[in-house]
């Protein structure tokens, strides 16, 4: 049975690797237009079953683009939201197979691996890898897909391993990808999608909770009075006013190092004066770690946001709002600041589009890596147990390419292995990449700061930085393998550790105004 186990996740690592891959542009032979990529968001329910008869309620969120009529890929993330264990969330990615059985009944089976834990440490999820199989049916609808079936779920190194129905919902949508680095033409063309684009934000946040007297962690003692929390923000709207939400952030001050929320909400802009909106918006989401007394896991908030356009993408917002634990005595009063990019998207319906179509709009080069990263004991005191093991961790890093040579980048990267379980990180930064002479090699060189705890590593707040500097191999004008070798620090922590990350690079190009 342990060779069994290893061999499911070798191949399910192996996998993991290939979510990168541009499957869906290996067709692309018209240079003069592009294919449009179906894809969907699918959210899905599995009750969980726990040692000693404990149940947990995982809320699953998924980005799926159809590589081809039967093949998906992309990334999704978990968390609890039902239960005792708040703040247990893992990312990673997921693959399905699908094929339809009639007009609007699918059949798909597919898997996810991923990393990460939480409440209940390694002790649950070991050193952090999770798998997920499901098998299962998917009714489509104009209201969306409506699926259920049969799923297992498998921390390998932990204590978990459940199979369980589960229930899904899915929004399909288009959206238009070219693989590689793409230009438009400088002649005018007749704009795609006029009077239809999709409006769009993406924002760095930077939040703060204050606590109120009477707030218990989850081990009973008194909740310290701050949390002071970093990560992204990510707007769609729906039309001129209404918008749906996403935003990850994990503390990086205060005393709760470990906590992580996700959260997904609805909201609604009024314009004051040219320029300047004035917003309002709830959300709803899983939380927890850090001690932080967030039961089940669910937490619900309420923002009222100004922002003001500092020119035609940039723009700045100040927030304030109350966010709340429907189950526990976890509330805050939340205040943000936020530095964010407005800008427009093709809205497009048909399978393929014109390049000479795209006339107004950019092209956005960005890279997108999947990637392994491997923390090499630095300091005595870096970890509160198992000092002398290695962290292995997986995740994701998106890169914006500013120019041919700099670039923006953020990372998200959760434990796999090392009894690590729980540990996540999320960075941003900027990143250099200097090709040498006329070869395929390339020169890079990062410089990143944000949020990172849980899994007994010894982060303080949760503030870290860390800098890499490496050597890349482009394979093609879409593929590059990149190898890189860093030093990562907590400034109010013992932990410091050696980084060593391998990475596997997809460059595409996105249209936008």
């Amino acid at each position: 049975m342990p060779q069994v186990r290893l061999a499911l996740i070798g191949f399910s690592l192996f996998i993991s690797v290939l979510f990168t891959l541009p499957l869906f542009a290996s067709a692309e032979e018209d240079v003069s237009s592009i294919a449009t990529v179906p894809a969907k968001f699918r959210y899905t329910y599995d009750n969980v079953s726990l040692p000693a008869g404990e149940k947990m309620g995982f809320l699953g969120s998924t980005a799926l683009f159809d590589v081809n009529d039967w093949l998906s890929l992309g990334p999704a993330a978990y968390g609890a939201l039902v239960g005792q264990r708040g703040g247990f969330i893992t990312l990673g990615m997921a693959t399905e197979l699908r094929k339809e059985l009639l007009d609007n009944i699918e059949v798909n089976a597919g898997m996810f691996v991923g990393a990460g834990g939480g409440r209940g440490g390694f002790q649950l999820a070991g050193g952090g890898l999770m798998l997920r199989y499901h098998m299962g049916a998917k009714l489509k609808t104009f209201l969306g897909g409506f699926g259920a079936g049969i799923s297992y779920i498998d921390f390998p190194d932990g204590t978990i391993h459940s199979s369980q129905p589960y229930f899904s919902y899915e929004y399909p949508f288009t959206t238009l990808i070219a693989s590689g680095r793409r230009d438009l033409p400088e002649w005018e063309g007749t704009m795609v999608g006029s009077g239809h684009m999709a409006e769009q934000e993406l924002a760095t946040v930077y939040r703060t909770y204050q606590i109120p007297a009477g707030v218990l962690t989850d081990s009973g003692a008194v909740q310290y009075k701050t949390i002071n929390l970093m990560g992204i923000e990510w707007n769609r709207y729906l039309d001129n006013n209404l918008f749906v939400k996403i935003e990850s952030e994990g503390a990086m001050g205060g005393k709760s190092n470990g906590y992580m929320q996700i959260l997904f909400g609805l909201g609604y802009r009024f314009e004051l004066l040219d320029g300047t909106w004035f917003k309002l918006s709830s959300s709803l989401g899983v939380a927890g770690g850090g001690g932080v007394a967030t039961g089940g896991g669910l937490i619900i908030d309420a923002v009222g946001s100004l922002q003001q356009r500092l020119g035609e993408n940039l723009f700045a917002e100040v927030s304030a709002g109350y966010v709340k634990v429907p189950e526990t005595s976890f509330k805050a009063i939340s205040y943000a600041g936020k530095v964010g990019y407005h800008f427009f998207t093709p809205n497009v319906r048909s399978q393929r589009v014109n390049l000479s179509d795209l006339s107004g709009f950019d092209a956005s080069h960005i890279r997108m890596r999947t990637t392994h990263q491997t923390y090499y004991k630095a300091a005595a005191n870096w970890r509160s147990h198992h000092a002398n093991l290695n962290v292995d961790l997986l995740g994701m890093q998106m890169d914006y390419f500013l120019h041919d040579n700099f670039y923006l980048t953020g990372q998200g990267l959760a434990a796999y292995k090392g009894k690590a379980g729980a540990y996540m990180t999320g960075l941003v930064g900027g990143g250099l990449s200097l090709p040498m002479f006329s070869t395929p090699l390339f020169i890079t060189a990062e410089l990143l700061a944000g949020a990172a705890g849980g899994g007994g590593l010894a982060v303080g707040g949760g503030l870290v930085w860390q800098t890499n500097a490496g050597l890349g191999y482009q394979l093609s004008d879409e593929f590059s393998l990149i190898a890189q070798y860093g030093y990562m620090a907590a400034p109010k922590g013992d932990f410091r550790a050696r980084v060593l990350s391998l990475s596997l690079g997809y460059n595409f190009t996105l249209f936008s105004r």
